[in-house]
């Protein structure tokens, strides 16, 4: 199993107790990993962000820098994280939005390109 945990730069780059990092995990640079948390496979984050405890987040998920995801959000597979997530909440595509907005807008476009056969 092969993992990179980039040193901190301007303070320390933190894993929680309990957590769990699958193969391939990128930590970048002054990252903050909470208590509990499960990183799948093929995940990338970016410097500086908080990721408090119990967060999931599925393989090839992309997490950019300087963000915060909060207590026990779900990340979805291939994800695209660009903005702060709250408490609870459940993402998923790229860009990651609420998981019911991004299967009702493929549910849309399935709709549509129905019509136009």
């Amino acid at each position: 199993m092969t993992s990179t945990i980039d040193r901190g730069s301007t303070r320390d780059t933190v894993i929680g107790a309990g957590s769990r990092l699958d193969n391939l995990v990128q930590i970048a640079h002054n990252v903050r990993l909470g208590r509990c948390c499960v990183i799948v496979a093929q995940v990338g984050i970016a410097g500086s962000t908080v990721i408090e405890d119990f967060v999931q987040i599925g393989g090839q998920a992309a997490i950019a820098g300087h963000l915060t995801i909060e207590r026990g959000a779900k990340i979805g597979a291939q994800a695209g994280v660009m903005s702060d997530v709250p408490p609870g909440a459940i993402l998923v595509g790229s860009p990651a939005r609420p998981r019911q907005e991004f299967f009702r807008q493929v549910a849309i476009l399935k709709r549509m390109a129905r019509q136009r056969e």
